[in-house]
């Protein structure tokens, strides 16, 4: 029996956010709605006898954001551990990486079915009700509306699964589900937080960020005499940094160019200005189509689209004027290319700027920039993570995490409340230990895959010599560091991975130092496969409109052409979006529905997935048996992928094991 699932709860709102989940004590469940694909009808007020019967007789159960129902179900004492459809994830799996709201609602109506407006609800609302205070008859009414509307969307997905266009995404649609199960049981466990860790941590945080901008203020008022200076404001500190003299010229004073001489500002703004350059004309040329673009006009004559710079920068700034260039206002790292005040410089730019000035050995001028821009992520993680973190920290010490399938356009995971996709790894922002065991005694382990982005790009372009090296342990970050020292750029692993990955995606030396242009020259020439392989996307878009991945997962590029300068539309994606999709949003989720698959006989448990990571928190008496399961996982996962995928995949795949009594100190396993 199909069997179609909603349920009504109440909501609490603590620390100006809203908790929808049943970890909160206040919240409580109001109402169950069942429908059966027999059309029989059950709606539970405040009695819930019964539901457990039909979720025994379900064969699959359905819902839209089926997650949040099965949480509360689990939180009541049902049980049900069978097949799931979620119909906002088969509607997202459809949707081939062209992002659509997902809502009931808008995935209703794209269909042109009906749904209960929440109109009412809404002055409910409005006027304090809580879900608990609204009357049953009109809460019956909209249960039984979004019950009838789910089950009509969840026909007409598979009805569009089982045409010739889109049967390829049956399998996507159907992993993802099962993907879905298992990330709702992560949810469930939570992942245990010491909140005096938490609390030390965020102490140790505002002490630093109080230090830091008693050095720039210190600094700054040697430029701006006694007119106070806000450090957050990223106009006013562009007036500091690029030496742009001040609005308000009677009451700022003037003293640029000495205080700019002594810290060598300029002289570092000089030395990236053409960098600027041709950053600035990549992304116009991405972004706003530099030169002619192919387009019809009514007429059905070309029409010829010229460049827009201006409208990229702003009126008032040429491309070849280094003064006016260097004159760019600074942002936060947040900031996009263009704002509402013309363009704005964001954090790459500023990463230039502090590149130049440790190259150039201008100590002062170098930790001027490194302050702001540890000040800027000091910023970011007491809101972002410490608060956050706070926050949501439920009554049972635990951090829930949230990990979403249908944000991202490839697939990946993505996260909320908070995201922990976006959690400092840790050294210099130790956030991460104050994850730890929640039993005493316990640890926590990582399993990272070893080089994984690096290893899907190898078996999808098959090229020879990446396969070659991954298959005899190669460590191709190291290699990539060695590379660019040796050009004259001193990199270490770690910084060396973002140049692995860009030559990756199809990025070029264009606009980089000549150390790293030399190494992405290398990487082209060393792995002609890889280039190889990205042409072939580049034709099968052109020719379809989409690309394909082996697990079967697509992604629609409808606008996709090839310009009269002979660059392709949407090509970064196109290349990008494969490995990405393969590595993180494919395999990873299949290793570790696995790997919670074996661990259901032992108390340790999965507590979170960090993009090619996966993290258990062990018991103490399970350790041994918990590395015996990574152990069986890495001899595994070629079969798992292969009979997943029916596929053959010829590169070897490595999960790397670290523990520790928290997740920041974790160390390798011998």
């Amino acid at each position: 029996m199909k069997l179609t699932l909603d349920v009504e709860n109440t909501v609490t709102t603590r620390d100006g956010k809203l908790h929808l989940d049943p970890f909160e004590t206040e919240n409580e469940l109001v109402m169950i709605g069942c429908l059966t694909d027999k059309g029989e009808q059950y709606l539970f007020r405040d009695n819930f006898d019964g539901v457990q019967e039909l979720l025994d007789q379900a064969t699959i159960l359905i819902g839209h954001n089926i997650v949040h129902d099965l949480m509360w179900i689990w939180e009541c004492g049902f049980k049900y551990d069978g097949p799931v459809f979620d119909t906002m994830l088969g509607e997202y799996v459809l949707q081939c990486g062209v992002k659509k709201a997902l809502s009931l609602e808008a995935c209703a109506e794209r269909y042109e079915l009906a749904t209960q407006k929440q109109d009412t609800l809404k002055e409910y609302f409005s006027k304090g009700y809580s879900v608990a205070d609204i009357p049953r008859e009109e809460l019956s009414e909209y249960l039984s509306a979004d019950l009838h509307a789910t089950q009509q969307l969840s026909d007409e997905i598979y009805k569009k699964l089982n045409t010739v266009e889109y049967a390829k995404l049956m399998d996507t649609v159907v992993l993802t589900n099962k993907v879905a199960l298992t990330l709702a049981k992560i949810y469930q466990k939570g992942f245990a937080v010491d909140l005096n860790k938490l609390e030390e941590v965020r102490a140790e945080f505002e002490r630093e960020k109080l230090e830091i901008e008693k050095r720039l203020n210190l600094q700054v008022k040697q430029l701006m005499g006694d007119t106070p200076i806000n450090l957050n404001s990223p106009e006013q500190m562009s007036w500091v940094i690029y030496s742009r003299k001040p609005k308000d010229k009677t009451t700022w004073t003037h003293n640029f160019d000495s205080y700019m001489k002594t810290l060598d500002y300029k002289e570092t703004v000089k030395q990236t200005s053409d960098v600027l350059y041709k950053t600035i004309a990549v992304k116009c040329q991405d972004c706003f189509g530099l030169g002619t673009q192919r387009k019809v006009r009514k007429d059905g004559k070309p029409y010829v689209k010229q460049p827009k710079c201006n409208t990229c920068l702003g009126s008032g700034y040429t491309l070849n004027n280094s003064t006016k260039i260097a004159g760019l206002k600074f942002s936060a790292p947040s900031a996009k290319w263009v704002s509402a005040n013309g363009f704005s410089v964001n954090k790459k730019f500023l990463d230039v700027l502090q590149d130049t000035a440790k190259k150039l050995n201008m100590t002062e001028a170098l930790n001027f920039l490194s302050d702001l821009q540890r000040l800027s992520a000091l910023d970011t993680y007491l809101s972002s993570f410490v608060q956050g973190i706070k926050t949501y920290v439920k009554p049972d010490g635990k951090l829930h995490v949230r990990l979403l399938q249908h944000r991202t356009s490839t697939g990946r995971f993505s996260g909320a409340d908070p995201n922990m996709q976006n959690m400092p790894r840790g050294g210099t922002f130790p956030v991460k230990k104050v994850f730890v065991s929640r039993w005493d005694g316990g640890k926590i382990l990582e399993a990272d895959f070893a080089q994984l982005e690096f290893r899907a790009a190898a078996f999808l372009s098959q090229d020879k010599a990446a396969i070659d090296e991954v298959s005899t342990g190669f460590d191709v970050h190291a290699y990539t560091s060695k590379v660019i020292t040796n050009a004259g750029q001193p990199t270490t692993r770690q910084e060396a991975k973002a140049h692995t990955f860009a030559p990756l995606y199809g990025a070029t030396g264009f606009g980089r130092s000549k150390a790293e242009a030399a190494y992405y020259e290398h990487f082209t020439e060393k792995y002609k496969g890889i280039k190889s392989w990205h042409t072939r996307l580049a034709k099968e878009a052109l020719a379809t409109g989409k690309i394909t991945t082996p697990s079967g997962r697509q992604f629609a590029f409808p606008d996709v052409h090839r310009l009269m300068s002979g660059k392709i539309t949407n090509f970064t994606q196109i290349k990008n979006y494969p490995v990405q999709s393969f590595a993180t949003a494919d395999i990873v989720p299949l290793v570790l529905m696995y790997i919670e698959k074996k661990l259901e006989p032992y108390q340790s448990c999965v507590v979170n997935s960090v993009h090619d990571s996966i993290v258990v928190d062990v018991h103490p008496n399970e350790e041994k048996e918990i590395l015996e399961v990574i152990k069986i996982t890495n001899d595994n996962m070629i079969s798992l992928i292969e009979k997943e995928f029916k596929i053959e995949f010829n590169v070897p795949l490595l999960l790397e094991a670290k523990i520790g009594y928290n997740w920041l100190d974790t160390k390798d396993v011998a």
